[in-house]
């Protein structure tokens, strides 16, 4: 399969969602351009989803913001790519399905239940980012 990959034919063969803190509404763009939610919060210049719901829920969790986690089920606008932040250097291949594009996502339904991660398990990835943010290490490689 290309690096590129036809956002047409994912959709085909599966549902992409977005994590986040942001409230959107159906109809709503997740566009680039915007201040990242992650790493040092430069201006993004990719959006990213995902077709897992766990990959989501870690969006929806660790973005920053007071608000709660939000997951929206989202439809790529153009091509999208697998995401280098999750694959092949932590993860051979991509188990995540985990994407980004430079394209906006369309806004075409919000999941209201799902479960967060424990606490503990929350926590522990906070420390984990917080230990790579110390070694310089920068969660989001455009």
């Amino acid at each position: 399969m290309d690096k590129l990959t036809e956002a047409k034919h994912d959709l085909n063969a599966q549902q992409f969602f977005h994590g986040t803190k942001a409230q959107l509404q159906q109809g709503d763009l997740i566009a680039p351009g915007f201040n990242s939610n992650y790493g040092k919060q430069k201006k993004a210049l990719f959006v990213y989803l995902t077709a897992t719901m766990d990959a989501a829920i870690w969006g929806a969790e660790l973005a920053l913001g007071d608000g709660p986690g939000r997951i929206y089920i989202v439809e790529p606008t153009g091509p999208i790519e697998n995401d280098p932040n999750l694959t092949d250097k932590k993860f051979p291949g991509n188990p995540t399905k985990s994407y980004r594009t430079r394209d906006p996502l369309l806004v075409i339904g919000v999941v209201t239940d799902w479960q967060g991660h424990s606490p503990e398990r929350l926590k522990e990835m906070k420390n984990h980012l917080e230990r790579l943010k110390e070694l310089g290490v920068e969660a989001i490689e455009d």
